[in-house]
């Protein structure tokens, strides 16, 4: 099972009043496991950074001036997210800014090349109702170290968020556990054959057993003015 915990710094809040994307960074999961494999990549958006957003992950457009633009990168990101399951902070999010990206480009959109999404904020949610799902309060919660986040990251935000989805999905390693497990060997001298279940003891009831039963039935039916289910349905009447 490949999965990729994925992340996304923006210019701001909304794709569809202009905001692009600045950051994109994935890690790679294979079977619940870091594979130490990532892509990272910042975007020149062509445009001017919300001084808010700034605020949040310290990107300036001076930084990105030099950097690629989406449609230089967007075929590499495709194809490392392709086929994966998508782990993901705040889904509707990052993958709105990603589709718009890919679909101004006419390229396949992210919910196309990856189409399942797991959204962690939504399971933290669903987890811990009531109380707070932000990155930092579930890495709290989990005891996962987050000293060295003093500002929002793409990539340290994924690898947090990675420990953070592992710890969250506990017990899962158990039911991979059993799906791989190899089927049982035939032993050799068996012909191939597969073994067969011993017989089976069947206990059947005795003639005062099933007269004692037909009572207790008879007794529930009058009880019930006739109204049982086991009853025959009287023929309608001519």
């Amino acid at each position: 099972m490949r999965q990729i915990v994925l992340d996304t710094e923006t210019t701001g809040l909304d794709w569809k009043t202009g905001d692009r994307l600045i950051e994109i960074a994935g890690v790679e999961l294979l079977d619940r496991k870091l594979t130490g494999k990532h892509y990272h990549v910042y975007v020149n958006p062509q445009r001017d950074i919300d001084a808010g957003a700034v605020a949040v992950h310290g990107i300036t457009s001076e930084f990105l001036a030099d950097k690629p633009l989406f449609k230089d990168v967007a075929a590499e990101f495709s194809a490392f997210v392709a086929d994966a399951e998508l782990v993901i902070h705040n889904a509707p999010f990052d993958v709105g800014f990603l589709n718009n990206e890919l679909g101004m480009l006419g390229l396949p959109l992210l919910t196309t090349i990856c189409p399942t999404v797991i959204d962690t904020l939504k399971l933290a949610k669903e987890q811990n109702p009531g109380k707070k799902a932000s990155l930092n309060a579930l890495c709290t919660l989990y005891e996962i170290d987050n000293t060295h986040r003093t500002l929002h990251g793409a990539l340290l935000d994924a690898e947090l968020l990675a420990d953070v989805y592992l710890a969250m999905t506990r017990g899962q390693e158990s039911l991979i556990m059993m799906l791989d497990e190899p089927a049982p060997q035939v032993e050799e001298g068996d012909g191939g054959a597969i073994l067969e279940r011993p017989p089976l003891r069947v206990l059947r009831a005795s003639a005062d057993e099933l007269t004692g039963h037909d009572t207790v039935l008879a007794e529930i039916a009058k009880a019930n003015k006739g109204h049982c289910l086991w009853l025959p349905k009287a023929p309608p009447a001519a």
